[in-house]
């Protein structure tokens, strides 16, 4: 009797599961599976069925061959979409490897299992760099948490040792910080409001052990822009907050852009080069990357800017000398 009462989810189940609209079934295909499950059902009792998943708000596509063929139309998520989120999850650097494969598994449930046949399949870069803190998935959920009830997080902080140990910053000792966002700029950063430092940031992926603690986050300052505060940063790294002008061969401009987008005032230079000014932090960061363009790209202002990156420029020429 128990199982009579489930033959609804059942048939929800079989639809959602073995259709879409390359793969069809028949009402004798639903009898059948529901023999199978110890479930007996006369035709008219299936087309009842069906009605009422279709009441409930089931999009049930009939096609009439030899016989009436069914499958399920539209879904939460169309077959492009899922793909496109499988993208996005293997190409997180903030995932671990088995975290990915996870959530790849449950994005495939959405849809059928000849379509998430096709999902699998896109499986394949799962070689490029991956966080290997298992923690992260948690960290973020208590770190949004926290935000939204306005408490403090403690957590101990990590760098990476030579031989891929983890080597504490201050002894193993917990940090006690008031989080304010999180952010991602290829990896997830929290960012958090100290009253001596002002606005740090730390990685989330080398955070271990946070909990979000009883105490009450301190009030913030009124006004901080998140957007602003991650604009002018490099990866993350913090350096003197200036405002430079750099000039650059022309054909940079889509570089430029996708580094600073509509930010960045640009005009025409001289010889097919052009000329722009944007908020950065002068950090080895920025540097690295203006000096990775080799002769195309060369800070003109300010000149702190421009003998941080020849004192840059030593400072590696030495490795070789």
């Amino acid at each position: 009797m128990a199982h009579k009462k489930l033959k609804l989810l059942y048939i929800a189940r079989y639809l959602m599961e073995q259709t879409d609209e390359d793969h069809t079934v028949t009402v004798k295909d639903i009898i059948a599976h529901l023999e199978s499950l110890g479930i007996s059902a006369e035709r008219k009792a299936v087309y009842d069925d069906l009605e009422l998943l279709e009441f409930f708000g089931l999009d049930i596509v009939r096609t009439k061959d030899k016989t009436f063929n069914l499958h399920l139309g539209s879904r939460t998520f169309e077959l492009p979409e899922l793909k496109l989120l499988v993208d996005v999850v293997q190409a997180s650097p903030f995932l671990t490897r088995k975290k990915s494969l996870q959530l790849i598994e449950k994005l495939e449930t959405l849809t059928s299992r000849h379509q998430a046949a096709s999902l699998r399949r896109q499986v394949y870069v799962m070689n490029r760099i991956k966080t290997a803190n298992e923690q992260l998935y948690y960290h973020i959920d208590g770190i949004n948490e926290a935000v939204n009830t306005g408490k403090k997080i403690t957590f101990r902080y990590f760098d990476w040792g030579p031989e891929g140990e983890r080597a504490y910053r201050r002894g193993g000792g917990r940090y006690l910080v008031n989080p304010v966002a999180l952010c991602v700029d290829r990896f997830y950063y929290l960012v958090a409001y100290d009253r001596d430092r002002g606005y740090v940031h730390y990685r989330v992926d080398r955070i271990s052990d946070l909990t979000i603690s009883e105490e009450p986050r301190d009030p913030l300052p009124e006004g901080f822009d998140l957007a602003e505060y991650v604009k002018g940063i490099f990866d993350m790294y913090h350096g003197e907050s200036v405002m430079v002008t750099v000039e650059a061969e022309e054909r940079l401009l889509n570089v430029i852009m996708d580094r600073f987008g509509r930010e960045a005032h640009i005009r025409r230079g001289e010889a097919g080069r052009v000329v722009f000014s944007a908020p950065v932090e002068l950090s080895p960061t920025f540097l690295s990357w203006v000096l990775g363009f080799g002769r195309d790209m060369r800070i003109l202002a300010p000149e702190s800017a421009r003998e941080a990156a020849l004192a840059l420029c030593r400072e590696a020429l030495s490795q070789y000398e």
